[in-house]
């Protein structure tokens, strides 16, 4: 039997010949993959890469994770189900329990799961329109900088200009407020609350705020514990219902499950994707609190809301966290990118550069954009694979497997390093 090392070289000029102009990720890395393990892949060259993107962080758990891969494997030879809508099905079935006994019974936390469908911007739409259908307002809070998904609904909360023009036509229905920390030595609570308070400030009660925690795509800007615990509190007092978009800060990558837990927040609504299926296979969960699940059946549907392999997977992802040890696995690592950030930051001062997320997704803004962008071009010429992210594209950022081991990290650091001393000689 032939496997895909056996089939001819497939060229990058495949691509320019038959895939539209609207990819962008074989741009970045251009070159053709073959293979992937843990925390490397490998292109039809042989060269290898370590992996500091993790597939923009659906890959938490590692490329084809062993335990997840005999599963799926097994589950496959027996002609269990794989797809299902949202008829009930064993795999299904199990996936709830497991994650309601490990993940929300230990929290306190009283969601009902949605299946909302396969990706991240689905999770987004579902949570805008409960939120509507709950409170009768039209009207979502979101915040500078924020990333929520490209459908239409996910767009009109995301402040990415380039972003938002692709939709083709007015976004509406959406008021933006400043992001902690958005403008240094201004209080941003305050600011909000003004208008909330002042019926003639041109702001309607809103039916929610939608915020991310760490904003992945805005430019790993980390909300503080403090600055969260008020929104919350605003929200509250003023009837909003507060949903957390955990799509890429979610499912460990701050350091604990949820991204919010260290604040001490409990949101009406969660949105997550990306990693909750644990193998990079399409899957999306909206919580609900179970006051709020007021939907009449079938009025928010999809075709793929029930990926079983989806399923597999994610219930064995849920092992990692029965304990506290890949918390806090995490956390050493996480210390381990900061210090790193910190010798760069002080070390190239030329850089100007600033460090700034949290956890295993932790990045630095450097003055100039464009030195951020050949710092990414020049890693991956080395052997690793790096994205940028923020308005500008200032920000080159890590986000490593959560798997990753210390010599992956370090040889990713020097990585970085050497792409440092490079890009500034440019």
């Amino acid at each position: 039997m032939s496997t895909i090392t056996d089939k001819p070289a497939i060229a990058m000029d495949v691509f320019e010949l038959f895939e539209s102009k609207v990819r962008s990720y074989s741009r970045s890395f251009p070159t053709v993959f073959k293979k992937a393990k843990n925390y490397k892949l490998w292109d039809i060259n042989d060269k290898e890469y370590i992996d500091f993107f993790a597939g923009a962080g659906a890959l938490n758990y590692g490329h084809n994770n062993e335990k997840m891969k005999k599963l799926l494997i097994s589950y496959l030879e027996e002609d269990a189900i794989t797809h299902s809508l949202d008829m009930a099905t064993v795999a299904r079935g199990e996936f709830l329990k497991k994650f309601n006994e490990i993940i929300l019974k230990p929290r306190n936390l009283d969601y009902k799961v949605m299946f909302p469908g396969p990706t991240g911007t689905n999770t987004v739409e579902s949570a805008l329109k409960i939120a509507r259908k709950v409170t009768g307002r039209n009207t979502v809070i979101s915040f500078t900088n924020g990333f929520h998904g490209m459908t239409i609904g996910s767009l009109s909360v995301t402040g990415n200009a380039s972003k938002r023009d692709g939709a083709g036509i007015p976004l509406n229905n959406t008021v933006f407020m400043p992001f902690d920390n958005y403008v240094d030595n201004t209080n941003s609570i305050d600011y909000i609350k003004a208008f909330l308070e002042n019926s003639s400030s041109g702001v309607d009660l809103p039916a929610a705020m939608i915020l991310e925690t760490v904003q992945g795509e805005g430019g790993i800007n980390a909300a503080s514990y403090e600055w969260l615990r008020s929104i919350e509190k605003i929200c509250r007092e003023f009837d909003i219902l507060l949903i957390i978009d955990d799509v890429q800060a979610g499912c460990g990558r701050t350091g604990t499950f949820f991204s919010f837990e260290p604040a001490e927040i409990t949101p009406d609504i969660v949105c997550l994707s990306k990693s909750v299926s644990g193998y990079g296979l399409p899957m999306a969960l909206t919580l609900i609190k179970s006051e709020y699940d007021i939907w009449e059946p079938g009025e928010h549907n999809g075709t793929f809301r029930g990926n079983n392999m989806a399923f597999i997977a994610a219930a064995e992802a849920l092992n990692y966290w029965e304990t506290n040890k890949f918390s806090q696995e995490i956390t050493q690592k996480a210390e381990m990118v900061s210090s790193f950030l910190d010798y760069i930051v002080h070390e190239y001062p030329e850089l100007n550069a600033e460090k700034r997320g949290r956890g295993l997704m932790q990045g630095a803004a450097c003055e100039r954009a464009e030195t951020s962008e050949i710092i990414c071009e020049e890693a991956f010429k080395r052997g690793l694979l790096m994205e940028t992210s923020g308005p500008k594209g200032e920000v080159f950022k890590f986000l490593p497997p959560l798997i990753i081991d210390k010599e992956g990290l370090e040889k990713g650091f020097q990585i970085v390093e050497d792409s440092i001393k490079a890009a500034l000689k440019n």
